[in-house]
């Protein structure tokens, strides 16, 4: 197959699946096309495979704001005819839903149908997607693709409550190379962290408000005063100022590293002792399914489709949003002695392989050979 993915390029969650989804379709030798404005992050090496296509804006005195969603849609139609897409699949509703219908019916009107497959992310439909400004646009976009899928059952929910869909939409779920994460530490890199064997915490995240990133500070707060550790703060975003103004407030400047944007998360993650996502909504948690997959056992909040992914007891704890004093607690009886923290690294490992990418991607295979 031919396939065209129009996605973001960056950090978020609907970019780092959209990129790895078309990397294990192109090592299973489709042809994948990625269409956005700059490469995708996780689109670091060269695959033969691979094509990548850069969405131009020219700018105007005319435009205060360069209308991305046309020269989108004229990139697709370009490279569709070009390159005899088959398909395109679109991550992240706004605007990618309504740019590839723009482009469908341009290609119609000469004569060619063009599938186009929307996955859901969570923010495109439980936050961006709600605004009175946008939300027209979006129910019309998604009713119009061919297909619809959701990365949690969750989404889907929140999707049929919030919008007027009139279309099944199909639950398939974030996936992890479950293969990429399974590294061994490096333990120089360890030492410069933890230089006399402190236990690693670790959040990730774009640091939006959403993520509550000021509740990590509160939680390691707590647990650095029963046990010697360290936290990891990794990504940026337009709350790392409020988290690190916390931090020296609390003094803890000393034992919080803010390392910013990572692309080699398997490296960090294989260091950490315990993940903490303490965010206000998680339409799925690919960031907590990440962890697992290297091994590392997760405290969270039970909120949106984390509970789909996490096994309470097992591969970690949930609480509810904002309880910092329980998340504290829980940490800590994790990371109280080496046994009980191992249960928690196989347990949280062991799961993880049920949404493998070889499970998750078959599924994707299937859904689009419907359309040709």
């Amino acid at each position: 197959m031919v396939i065209g993915i129009v996605c973001y390029p960056t950090f978020g969650g609907s970019g780092v699946l959209a990129t790895e989804l078309g990397k294990a379709l192109a090592q299973k030798g489709h042809l994948v096309h990625f269409i956005t404005y700059q490469q995708p992050v996780r689109l670091s090496e060269f695959m033969p495979n691979v094509f990548y296509h850069e969405v131009q804006v020219p700018t105007y005195p005319l435009f205060d704001f360069p209308p991305y969603e046309t020269a989108l849609a004229s990139t697709m139609v370009d490279v569709i005819k070009n390159h005899k897409l088959d398909l395109l699949h679109t991550h992240y509703a706004i605007p990618h839903a309504s740019a590839a219908f723009m482009a469908k019916q341009i290609l119609k009107k000469e004569g060619k149908n063009i599938p186009v497959i929307t996955t859901l992310h969570g923010t495109d439909i439980t936050l961006v997607g709600r605004d009175k400004m946008y939300a027209p646009v979006v129910t019309f976009s998604i009713n119009e693709s061919d297909a619809i899928t959701a990365v949690s059952q969750n989404l889907k929910e929140e999707t049929y409550s919030h919008f007027d869909i009139k279309k099944e939409i199909e639950v398939i779920e974030n996936f992890v190379d479950v293969k990429r994460f399974s590294r061994k530490p490096i333990d120089a890199f360890k030492k410069v962290i933890a230089p006399n064997g402190e236990r690693i915490l670790l959040h990730a995240s774009n640091f939006r408000k959403i993520k509550r990133v000021q509740d990590v500070v509160k939680i390691f707060y707590e647990v650095q005063k029963e046990i010697p550790s360290k936290l990891l703060f990794v990504g940026d975003g337009p709350e790392r100022s409020t988290a690190e103004d916390l931090s020296r407030e609390l003094d803890l400047c000393e034992k919080i590293r803010f390392v910013g944007k990572q692309e080699q998360m398997e490296d960090i993650l294989a260091i950490a002792d315990l993940f903490l996502l303490t965010s206000e909504y998680e339409s799925f948690g690919l960031a907590a399914l990440e962890a697992m997959a290297a091994g590392v056992p997760v405290v969270s909040t039970n909120a949106g489709g984390l509970k789909e992914i996490m096994i309470d007891g097992d591969t970690g704890y949930m609480s509810d949003v904002g309880d910092t004093a329980s998340m504290s607690k829980q940490a800590i009886s994790i990371l109280k002695d080496d046994v009980t923290l191992q249960q928690f690294k196989t347990k949280a490992a062991a799961h993880a392989k049920k949404f493998d990418i070889s499970n998750i991607v078959p599924l994707y295979e299937k859904l689009y050979e419907r359309f040709l």
